[in-house]
């Protein structure tokens, strides 16, 4: 087979109101395995051309009814049609009638009487070039989507970078406190040893016992927060009352310290729903230990839970605190956001930690408040 060589098979279609040409056209091309259509007016044509998309058109001009301009001119004002290529086949030989079918969109023109090798060499050519067109379409479509998801990649390498840089930040800030501190007490000791009665030592080791929890407890975020964007948990049902009262145990400390009163359902009140208990319980920490933190004097924390009507189920946690501005609201899930650094004795990921949780199990996050109201911050999971 030649370069220029269609493959076998290819469709043609030929439209001419003349049965002599239809036959003669058809015993030619088919002789050399095209697939062979054909239509014996303009009307018919357009019928067939929509109906099955042909490689290529062979179209008279003069014929009753719809000439072949005006067929052309159809032919390449639909999507679907536009792209074939159309030769002419007619006896009109002047000058006027081969511009008005190139204006009418044809590719080629060849007048009557025609040899047969020039007519299957005109259409080797076109069926060849239509294919190499089809294949610059597939490439440019495949070019695209490669382009767009190298895009959808350099977007995420930015989003990454900048977490990563939010990280720096936050473990720096978040970290250098509680460094200096227990570098103080320790060289107080150090320099104070023997002049410090054991109840003050024993203070000061408990508090710099508190400071390596908490940067502990700062480090182990952190490593959440990096690794629920890649992990891949199944979702399986949950003890919802089994976890709030985990979550409420390693709450003791801040419990000890607040003296909060929490209003839990029965175990049994809390509706099935679906998801990864060591994530709900970590949303479950900082929904609370925020709770604790900007809820009253003494706080009160109201836990619950509602069945949502399209196959989810929402939960939540409600304090009496002082409520929140709505410009409060809009940045409070935003990653390494704090609300009030000074009363904020936790650090700023919290939040963005149980949004990235609570979206990757299929939920969603919120905080409705009113100032001097207090705050229900809640999030929502598939129904078991």
């Amino acid at each position: 087979m030649s370069e220029l060589a269609a493959p076998p098979q290819a469709s043609i279609l030929v439209i001419d109101d003349s049965a002599t040409n239809l036959r003669l056209l058809d015993r030619i091309l088919s002789s050399r395995g095209y697939s062979v259509r054909l239509a014996s007016g303009g009307a018919q044509g357009l019928e067939c051309a929509q109906t099955n998309s042909p490689d290529l058109i062979l179209l008279d001009i003069m014929m009753p009814g719809m000439n072949g301009y005006e067929v052309c001119g159809r032919l390449k004002v639909h999507e679907q049609t536009r792209d074939i290529p159309v030769l002419f086949i007619s006896a009109l030989d002047a000058t006027e009638d081969k511009v008005k079918a190139f204006e009418a969109g044809g590719e080629d023109y060849v007048t009557k009487p025609f040899e047969h090798e020039e007519i299957l060499a005109r259409v080797a050519t076109h069926l060849a070039l239509r294919r190499l067109q089809k294949q610059a379409q597939v490439a440019n479509r495949e070019l695209a989507m490669r382009l767009e998801e190298l895009d959808a990649a350099n977007v995420e390498l930015q989003t990454r970078n900048a977490e990563l840089d939010a990280f720096a930040h936050t473990v720096a800030h978040d970290l250098k406190n509680p460094l200096h501190l227990i570098l103080g007490y320790a060289e107080m000791m150090a320099d104070e040893y023997a002049n410090l009665p054991p109840q003050e030592m024993v203070y000061h080791l408990r508090q710099i016992e508190q400071f390596v929890i908490k940067m502990n407890s700062i480090i182990d975020e952190l490593l959440l927060l990096a690794g629920v964007r890649d992990a891949e948990v199944d979702l399986i049902p949950l003890d919802m009352a089994g976890i709030v009262a985990e979550a409420l145990k390693r709450l003791g400390l801040f419990v000890n310290e607040y003296h909060p009163r929490f209003i839990l359902p029965e175990a049994s009140a809390w509706p099935a729903a679906l998801g990864h208990a060591p994530w709900i319980e970590e949303v479950w920490i900082n929904y609370l230990s925020n709770a604790l933190k900007y809820g009253g004097q003494p706080p009160r924390l109201e836990l619950g839970a509602d069945r949502q009507p399209v196959g989810m189920v929402r939960f939540w946690v409600r304090d009496n605190g002082k409520g929140l501005a709505p410009e409060e609201q809009a940045r409070l899930f935003t990653p390494f956001t704090r609300l009030d650094q000074v009363r904020a004795k936790g650090h700023g990921l919290g939040l963005s930690i149980v949004r990235r949780i609570v979206e990757k199990l299929g939920g969603q996050v919120g905080v409705e408040s009113q100032a001097g109201q207090g705050s229900t911050f809640f999030f929502t999971l598939p129904a078991a």
